[in-house]
């Protein structure tokens, strides 16, 4: 293998009679004058006699085939292997044209490709194509994962993918990016799992209630469980917002979130709401002041009071009428309206029911926290559980700083999958705010985030600049592909490529690895609840209640058809079973296209019997 052509410090080609090339595969280029330098083959090509060099001036021009013919090969008869480099880091001069390529060893690529131990680190995947070099690594780098390819788990023959979860106190943020069925999900689940496995307190917002990890995907006494290392906690049910705890901002972003608030409906939040209201009484107190908004001035107050029919109904009248000369100018009757209908809609989705101490238990216990809901539901939600935990670790950070006491919080990850209704491009949201002050600063307090979207392009370009690490799927659409060629350091090549990754394939665009990986992620330990394909499950409940009808009618059988009323009189006796002449003739014909029973003709009409 040889350099040709024309070179620079960054790229170059290299021709060779013997070997064909991979595309991301790296090479040692032995420079006489600048020493070993490493390149990665960002593009491929094979050429023989049948498809001249010369008709692609693009990739190989009168330079290229000049030097490979002075090399002593025959252009015209050889089949030639042509590859284009790109150098991992650029040269001080230009590769020398002639310098001899080969593939490296294991020992001048281990600085580059494992950046910790895997004890330290998130063992993710394979980087692809460094099956040459995995065959000299460490013992302790071997037989560590499965990938899952052609429908089957297949060993370890590459060198594994370990992600320096440290570095991310330098390089905060991760974005996962890719179309449905790009593998994203799944990704999702392994970088999850290896969080588990390193104890990081993790809170993760799941729209779409796959984040659970109790079902192993495989039997294998060297795979681990995560059974205590996780737990799903459903909004409304086991966590919501402690109305007694919450501040009026807390109050006003919660409202907003079930619904936009005006200023005017602000006001009113701000006037009306007291320090340790409860649900019901903050309510009391809006609806009190709309009724006697509704009355429309004092004098039918003072009547109202009046003709009361015992003390209770005055003294219910008397304080509609305190609030109304108290707070009517201040407060708009539509305002004081769309208030209580918000809060409304909040108390009845089970918002207020709970508080978000489990949560915090468990992030102090080192445990992935699962918060399942309506995408709608988690907006709320995160608005308030975000704020909360993120100024809970910051006050405890500040607090070290100024040497004063604060109670103890861990520094902690937060991951969201469909990240785009949660920070979206153009427009703004309440959990939108939380999350770009923590793009910003959450890196000096130890709290990081994990986006996953199908839609980059969608996702706000402020936490889309921050975030140092990205994984990037399968991608079609050309905006989505443009935002990741404006964020990533992906080559021309590279982007090309995205349309037509496989499944689980995956760049690796990392600040600390200072390039983009190609790479394969691992096959995960535990499986999505989703996971059976609907057309299995169609199948199998149909053949269920097929066996189920047959178990039932069986001993009913022969039956003839002027019998059919009789049969449905006897089964709605006995199973409960509401039926028509027209449903039941219609089963009972199912049943014997499918083999269930036989169908004959007989001189009274149609027969069922057994087949």
């Amino acid at each position: 293998m040889k350099v040709v052509g024309i070179t620079t410090q960054q790229e170059f080609f290299i021709g060779s009679k013997d070997r064909n090339f991979r595309i991301n595969e790296f090479l040692i280029i032995e420079d006489s004058y600048q020493g070993n330098l490493i390149g990665e083959v960002v593009e491929a090509k094979t050429y023989n006699r049948y498809i001249p060099l010369n008709i692609y001036g693009d990739f190989v021009d009168n330079s290229v085939l000049e030097s490979l013919k002075a090399l002593g090969y025959d252009v015209d008869e050889d089949t030639i292997y042509i590859a284009k480099v790109r150098l991992l880091n650029e040269a001080l001069y230009p590769v020398q044209t002639g310098s001899d390529a080969r593939l490296p060893r294991f020992e001048e690529v281990k600085d580059l490709m494992i950046k910790t131990k895997k004890e330290d680190g998130l063992v993710l995947g394979v980087i692809r194509n460094t099956d040459d070099m995995a065959e000299e690594m460490d013992e302790d780098l071997k037989n560590i994962l499965y990938t899952f390819e052609e429908g089957k788990l297949i060993t370890q023959k590459e060198l594994p993918y370990i992600m320096d979860i440290r570095s991310m106190h330098q390089y905060p943020h991760i974005g996962v990016f890719g179309g449905s069925g790009s593998g994203k999900s799944f990704g999702l689940r392994v970088l999850l799992e290896e969080l588990m496995g390193q104890g990081i307190p993790t809170i993760v917002m799941d729209p779409h209630y796959e984040m659970d990890f109790s079902q192993r995907a495989f039997e294998n006494e060297n795979i681990p469980g995560f059974e205590d290392e996780f737990k799903c906690l459903q909004i409304g049910i086991h966590v919501g917002v402690k109305f007694e705890d919450i501040s009026a901002q807390d109050l006003k972003n919660l409202l907003d979130a079930a619904g936009r608030l005006t200023d005017s409906m602000s006001n009113v939040v701000d006037v009306l709401f007291k320090r340790r209201d409860s649900y019901t009484s903050f309510s009391n107190r809006l609806q009190m002041l709309a009724e006697a908004q509704e009355e429309g001035n004092t004098s039918k107050l003072e009547a109202r009071i009046e003709n009361a029919r015992d003390e209770e109904e005055r003294k219910a009248w008397k304080e509609r009428k305190e609030l109304f000369d108290s707070f009517d100018k201040s407060c708009p009757y539509s305002s004081v309206r769309g208030i209580a209908w918000r809060l409304r809609r909040l108390g009845n989705d089970g918002v207020f029911s709970k508080d978000i101490r489990e949560i915090e238990d468990g992030l102090q216990s080192g445990k992935l926290m699962v918060i399942q809901g309506s995408t709608r539901i988690l907006q709320v939600f995160s608005t308030y559980l975000l704020n909360n935990l993120y100024h809970k670790r910051r006050e405890y950070k500040d607090a070290l700083y100024k040497r004063t006491h604060a109670d103890y919080f861990p520094p902690f990850i937060i991951v969201t999958d469909e990240a785009h209704n949660f920070a979206p491009k153009g427009y703004d949201s309440p959990s939108k705010s939380i999350l770009k002050e923590i793009s910003q600063e959450g890196r000096k307090y130890g709290v990081f985030l994990i986006l996953a979207t199908q839609r980059p392009t969608l996702l706000d370009e402020t936490i889309t600049a921050q975030l140092n690490t990205k994984f990037i799927y399968r991608t079609v659409r050309a905006s989505d592909i443009q935002t990741i060629k404006e964020e990533t350091d992906l080559t021309i090549e590279e982007s090309k490529r995205l349309p037509y990754l496989r499944t689980g394939d995956v760049f690796i665009s990392s600040a600390s690895m200072g390039r983009t990986i190609y790479a394969r992620i691992r096959a995960a330990y535990s499986t999505s609840p989703h996971v059976e394909n609907p057309f299995d499950e169609l199948k199998s409940r149909t053949k269920a209640e097929d066996e189920k009808f047959y178990d039932i009618i069986l001993t009913k059988l022969p039956i003839n058809e002027t019998d059919l009323i009789n049969v449905i009189i006897e089964l709605e006796k006995d199973h409960s079973l509401k039926l028509t002449i027209d449903s039941l003739e219609d089963r009972l014909k199912q049943m014997s296209s499918k083999g269930y029973i036989c169908k004959e003709e007989t001189i009274f009409g149609y027969r069922y019997k057994r087949s």
